[in-house]
């Protein structure tokens, strides 16, 4: 039972990882890693799988090993928070055009503070 929960979450994490691709203040990163924890729990072939991806593998590796966020990472995400900022302004209504502004804060502060890769 225990399995079958991780590998579901595993999939549902890859699920908002991708969707994380396309939408602002979703991350990717942070998803596809946890997804690889899941996996590890469930399935070893497709934790192998994504340790071993081009796009995600060093990622996940360094995160594993470091506690580490690549520069490029880091700046990718302020620039996801800059975008959901600026559209939150132009169409949100006082207070909730806050929302993205305390999150960006916040979870930027917690992005900045992490060792790079």
């Amino acid at each position: 039972m225990k399995r079958h929960f991780y590998l579901v979450s595993g999939w549902a994490s890859l699920g908002l990882g991708a969707l994380g691709a396309f939408l602002p203040l979703l991350p990717t990163v942070p998803f596809v890693i946890l997804a690889a924890f899941c996996f590890a729990r469930s399935s070893p072939r497709l934790e192998a799988w994504l340790l071993t991806h081009p796009t995600f593998g060093n990622h996940i590796v360094a995160w594993r090993e470091e506690g580490a966020i690549s520069r490029r990472g880091k700046l990718a995400a302020s620039a996801a928070f800059v975008f959901s900022i600026a559209l939150a302004l132009l169409f949100a209504p006082w207070p909730w055009m806050m929302a993205p502004i305390i999150a960006a804060v916040v979870t930027g502060s917690w992005i900045w503070t992490r060792p790079e890769a």
